[in-house]
């Protein structure tokens, strides 16, 4: 996933970042020291960027705001759901090494609630799907248009 936060004097900052999907919400873990950290503490607007790459290209964009759920010190409060952030990447075996060996570095855990963002998704039709039609109609300058199966 990638995570668009706004910086203090206004320009957007874009960074690719791990993340959980639990409990109709989206999770993410800041280092305490990196500056998009520093740019929620700022401006907790933001926009999530989660695509596929294989068909059917699924891709969601999430708008909203993240609500900080543990600030740096309360690590030990989440852990298991950090090492459930880490298994969505690396083995278990090397999630629960990855957590023991960054246990020393301070993160924050943040949220953004699904229900109070704006949630846009989107993907390529199956083979089995019909053609026309994938995009939504403002996209079209010619509706009827027709496509090849």
């Amino acid at each position: 996933m990638r995570i668009a936060v706004v910086r203090p004097n206004g320009s957007p900052l874009v960074t690719p970042i791990w993340f959980l999907h639990e409990d109709g919400a989206i999770y993410f873990t800041p280092r305490a020291r990196s500056e998009w950290f520093d740019c929620l503490r700022h401006d907790a607007r933001v926009a999530l960027c989660i695509d596929e790459q294989p068909l059917p290209y699924r891709k969601v964009i999430v708008e909203g705001r993240a609500e900080l759920v543990y600030d740096v010190g309360n690590d030990d409060r989440w852990r298991e759901q950090y090492r459930r952030i880490a298994s969505r990447y690396v083995p278990p075996a090397a999630a629960d090494a990855y957590v023991r060996n960054t246990i020393n570095e301070p993160r924050g855990l943040y949220r953004v609630r699904l229900d109070s963002a704006t949630v846009r998704t989107w993907r390529m039709p199956l083979t089995d799907e019909p053609q026309e039609g994938i995009w939504h109609s403002r996209y079209y300058q010619d509706p009827a248009i027709t496509f090849e199966q």
